[in-house]
């Protein structure tokens, strides 16, 4: 029983266009609460363009207070870029605004924009450290009434009691990202759901039949293995139109534009400054629209999204806007998906949107 979000992901290449493209994205979030979407995503990059309200804290509270129903999520907060004392109270504070609407996405920061470590003066190569013992300060933080202490490699913290204390107990909802298999799998081994970035269908299948069994290998019941299946997400571009052909003619070179503009100064640093965070040998996936891009008619994006449903995954994160695509053949998309496409499957919503 599938369930589906949408991921507010809006561009401004110009920054006299800023304002609007801030604007169109609370248009685009109120939209999704109106059609009944479970969840909006949120993301966090820095200095490019390629996320137009930059702060993902500062703009989920402003969703929050817009909506009554929808929950939002983090796709993820860089958790190296935080303080994780700061962080752990502004999430607290958010679960509190909306009565427990929040998923705490959490992630170590962008493997690949060396820019975003540089403007906040965190050394690249210390963001899994940082975000792991950042999580672990969160964690405990929400739940030590009588306040905590930590001394490790970042931070030696004295902490009072964290105020406010959660609204969801023992803490907000946490769930954690994985963008290769070797994260999915060390997730499925401390028998916790994950955030899927953009993959092929095969490899979408075959990570999650490996989640099964290494979950399955770690002593976890059938049971609990599909409420962490259930509580997964996988990440995939979503285009609808009346007809296939109308979907790909708007869809594709939209798609690519936003690939080419996501690594313009990716590459320009690396002119600049000779720094590449990540070597990769061959495009992967996340850039090639035949494996990245779902773009059709409701039929055709209905059965690619019954594909999703059968490995098991409990949620689709679409990407509706993509890249320069102006905001109301967005919307048109979006209406589409909800009105034609969802209703095929069980889980999403008109209850929900009936709430």
């Amino acid at each position: 029983m599938l369930r589906f979000s949408n991921f507010l992901f809006p561009e401004s290449r110009d920054p006299d266009r800023d304002a609007d493209a801030i604007r169109e994205a609370m248009e685009e979030a109120l939209l999704c609460e109106e059609l009944g979407f479970e969840v909006i995503w949120l993301a966090e990059h820095h200095f490019d363009g390629n996320c137009a309200y930059v702060d993902p804290v500062t703009f989920a509270a402003a969703i929050l207070s817009a909506t009554k129903r929808i929950k939002v999520g983090f796709a993820v907060a860089q958790v190296s870029l935080h303080h994780p004392t700061r962080l752990a109270e502004q999430m607290s504070l958010l679960d509190n605004l909306s009565s427990g609407r929040v998923i705490v996405g959490l992630g170590r920061g962008t493997a690949y924009n060396v820019y975003e470590y540089q403007g906040y003066g965190i050394p690249a190569e210390e963001a899994l450290e940082r975000y792991e013992e950042a999580e672990g300060i969160m964690l405990k933080a929400w739940t030590s009434p009588e306040g905590m202490r930590h001394e490790g490699k970042h931070w030696t913290l004295n902490i009072p009691r964290l105020r406010p204390t959660p609204f969801t107990k023992p803490h907000p909802y946490v769930v954690s990202a994985a963008s290769s298999e070797a994260g999915a799998l060390h997730l499925a081994r401390r028998g916790l759901p994950f955030l899927m970035n953009v993959q092929s269908y095969e490899t979408t299948r075959d990570r999650l039949l490996q989640y099964r069994a290494t979950m399955a290998e770690s002593g976890f019941s059938a049971e609990q293995v599909e409420a962490c299946l259930q509580e997964s997400w996988c990440w995939r571009n979503i285009f609808v139109a009346e007809t296939d052909d109308e979907a790909l003619r708007i869809a594709v070179p939209n798609f690519v534009a936003m690939q080419e503009q996501r690594k313009s100064l990716r590459e320009r640093i690396y002119r600049e400054q000779g720094i590449i965070m990540k070597k990769e040998t061959a495009p992967p996936a996340r850039v090639d629209p035949a494996k990245a891009l779902i773009a059709g008619s409701p039929a055709t994006v209905a059965a690619r999204m019954a594909e999703i449903e059968a490995t098991g995954i409990g949620g689709v994160i679409g990407s509706f806007r993509l890249g320069p695509m102006p905001a109301e053949l967005a919307a048109q998309s979006l209406r589409l998906f909800m009105q034609e496409v969802a209703p095929r499957f069980r889980a999403t919503a008109p209850a929900l949107a009936a709430e």
